[in-house]
């Protein structure tokens, strides 16, 4: 495969290299698509635990198991401004 970083990354990958960290420019684009991989897992598990809090929550206001959103906000100012004046 034969691909074109552009400048930028191509000098990275020199200082990469100038370092002795990694031994050729493959080793150094390997690394780089595996963090990519692990960040996209990652990404992936939490968009699944996401959907499945949302799913929950969905129940809950089908079974009429909520607050009331401007009630909850409102509590969330009152408990913030009384941190701030505490602190102050």
């Amino acid at each position: 495969m034969n691909v074109n970083l552009g400048t930028v990354l191509d000098n990275f990958i020199a200082e990469l290299l100038n370092t002795g960290l990694y031994q050729s420019q493959s080793e150094v684009v390997r690394e780089g698509l595996r963090l990519l991989k692990e960040r996209e897992d990652l990404k992936n598990l939490r968009l699944v635990e996401l959907r499945k809090e949302i799913a929950i929550g969905s129940e809950q206001a089908d079974r009429g198991e909520f607050v009331d959103g401007e009630e909850a906000f409102a509590e969330i100012r009152r408990r913030s401004a009384g941190r701030k004046l505490s602190k102050g």
